[in-house]
């Protein structure tokens, strides 16, 4: 039997990506890279960063600015007209909106006004952010929003059943589980360094706790704190808190915790080796729609104690992790925040 392969010209279109670092960008990322790979034309459209000067073949960078409120996030002007342009001659059969800001809205703009099929994604549970910032009273304008956006869509990719379930009951979009994926070939026990962890840890018997995401109010930074100052009381010398990461709440976590190791963002490869050479990952955030990180902690052979919350519930299994660590290093940690 002969497998047919039919090229498709896709779209793709997103408010995050490439350089920036996060778990919406490496998806995304990781779309385009497959599409490509089983022979399908994509073209990007996507922001562009201080930090990329030049367009890769194929894509459209939008000039950005940052949001004053999370400066790491940038927010593109609505060009349509560019947008249009670059498409046009492209001739997408099928546009792939993955996010729902500014030119999440253009390349909806587009599909509509093309009579080309739109496809959405969810990654992001942005009515719980607003009762995080402050803005709680407009969650339901936010869930209004959404199902306005999502509407034209033939389909709604989530992450996982709880999340389609949620955008079903509210009726938003169409909702279909695609799930996520970890190259366990990129992340794997065997990149554990003896290197790294005397770095991290200064001794081979000193366990590496580690926190892997951005440092803003919706990850449940305050939680991590409560907890991990507690454990470093109990455990003294015999545990090291490291974290990957930053946003804007990394001086004052700095500040309260000076005892932790911050390494701010790292690239796809150093990430690979902090995580094998770690030995527990932290993850208390409630707001993750399916927690990629846990996914590429547990592929680099780490226990994850995470919150009890959102994806996590569909990607961890309760074991003796999170047991074995209140055991040896503080029995009397607030055991309302894991999964125990």
């Amino acid at each position: 039997m002969t497998n047919i392969v039919v090229s498709c010209e896709i779209a793709l279109v997103t408010d995050t990506y490439t350089p920036q670092v996060n778990g919406v960008t490496t998806v995304v990322a990781r779309i385009a890279s497959v599409l490509r790979e089983f022979g399908h034309q994509v073209a990007v459209v996507a922001p562009r960063y201080p930090s990329r000067a030049a367009e890769a073949p194929g894509e459209l960078r939008i000039p950005s600015a940052a949001f004053p409120p999370y400066p790491a996030i940038r927010l593109s002007l609505p060009q349509f007209g560019a947008v249009a342009r670059f498409l046009d001659p492209f001739e997408p059969e099928l546009v792939h909106v993955a996010t729902e800001g500014p030119l999440g809205l253009m390349g909806r703009r587009y599909a509509k006004r093309r009579g080309i099929p739109l496809v959405t994604s969810y990654h992001t549970n942005f009515p719980q952010y607003a009762r995080h910032y402050g803005a709680g009273a407009l969650e339901p304008l936010v869930w209004k929003w959404l199902r306005w956006f999502h509407r034209p869509a033939v389909l709604t990719q989530t992450p996982g059943e709880a999340v389609a379930a949620e955008l079903k009951s509210r009726g938003i979009g169409n909702p279909i589980v695609w799930g996520r994926g970890v190259d366990t070939a990129h992340f794997n026990p065997g990149r554990r360094s003896a290197g790294w962890r005397r770095w991290l840890a200064g001794g081979d018997d000193t366990a590496v706790v580690l926190h892997v995401g951005r440092l803003a109010p919706e990850k449940s930074i305050d939680v991590l704190m409560e907890a991990w100052t507690a454990t470093h009381e109990g455990a003294g010398q015999r545990a090291t808190f490291v974290v990957a990461g930053e946003g804007p709440e990394t001086r004052r976590l700095l500040t309260q915790l000076p005892w932790v190791r911050q390494l701010g963002f790292l690239d796809r490869g150093k990430l690979a080796d902090v995580y094998a050479s770690a030995d527990i990952c932290v993850l208390p955030s409630k707001t993750e729609t399916c927690g990629l990180v846990a996914l590429e902690a547990m592929a680099s052979g780490l226990a994850v104690v995470a919150a009890d919350a959102g994806g996590f519930r569909e990607s961890i299994t309760q074991g003796a992790a999170a047991s074995w660590l209140l055991r040896t290093m503080r029995p009397d940690l607030p055991r309302r925040y894991f999964r125990l």
